[in-house]
């Protein structure tokens, strides 16, 4: 197997203020520093607002500044979104693109999502693009149906290890408590890998997160399942403690 490295990522969705977020970046940014050599990367995606100021509060650090979604245009008439451009000139080195959030809120299709990972590679961010079933899909047994046809239908032709990370985040446990067994992340990934080297000549070096109800407590058994390169973590990211356990869970 190759080797990845981990990546945690820490996705802040609409939570925080100014003062909150420079206090929890720099915390985070100053434990970094201290702990010398790690075997994982650490990034936070911050609200729209907060980007520019938690940018400022990492530079210089290893901490890497990420934003929660894209338009698929650089710049133009579209009231409310923010393009890669305007993100890489904040400072972004990532993008998360597809999360289920988004893909309920705002009704976005695969084709969406794949339009706006071509827009951010082409900026040079690297995206993050979201996958996973509901619980209903999952009750019916199609779980792999859908993530493969999510995965088919929002990766671009052009994606590659180095510009794209994949997150499993099965819908039933974003937010709900529930996490998935380590034997269904497990088979989950190995899916997803396999998906992957259908078409992608790296896939077996491209990272693969895990997301849903990831906190200190179940982070260390989860990070060991084989095929998990990291997690992108939700609620948890937002407390420095927290965040800290899960990333130093990693081996």
């Amino acid at each position: 197997m190759a080797a990845r490295r981990k990546l945690i990522a820490g996705n802040w969705k609409m939570n925080g203020l100014k003062a909150d977020g420079l206090a929890l970046a720099s915390d985070l940014a100053g434990r970094l520093a201290g702990a010398g050599a790690v075997p994982f990367d650490l990034l936070v995606c911050p609200p729209f607002p907060l980007l520019f100021p938690v940018g400022d509060a990492v530079k210089g650090s290893d901490v890497a500044l990420g934003a929660q979604d894209c338009h698929a245009k650089q710049k133009g008439a579209h009231t409310g979104d923010v393009s890669p451009v305007m993100l890489k000139d904040a400072g972004c080195a990532y993008v998360i693109l597809g999360h289920s959030e988004r893909r309920a809120d705002h009704g976005e299709s695969d084709a969406v999502v794949n339009a706006k990972a071509v827009a951010a590679h082409k900026e040079g961010l690297i995206a993050i693009v979201c996958v996973g079933e509901t619980e209903a899909q999952r009750d019916a047994g199609t779980q792999t149906d859908v993530v493969g046809s999510q995965l088919a239908g929002s990766l671009p032709e052009g994606t590659t290890a180095a510009n794209t990370v994949i997150a499993y985040e099965p819908v039933w446990a974003i937010g709900t408590g529930k996490t998935a067994t380590p034997d269904d992340v497990a088979a989950m990934h190995a899916f997803i890998r396999a998906e992957l080297a259908k078409r992608f000549p790296d896939a077996d070096t491209m990272r693969v997160l895990y997301g849903g109800s990831v906190k200190p407590s179940n982070a260390a058994e989860l990070m060991a399942v084989d095929n998990v390169d990291g997690a992108l973590v939700g609620g948890a990211s937002l407390v420095a403690d927290d965040f800290w356990a899960i990333a130093t869970s990693c081996r």
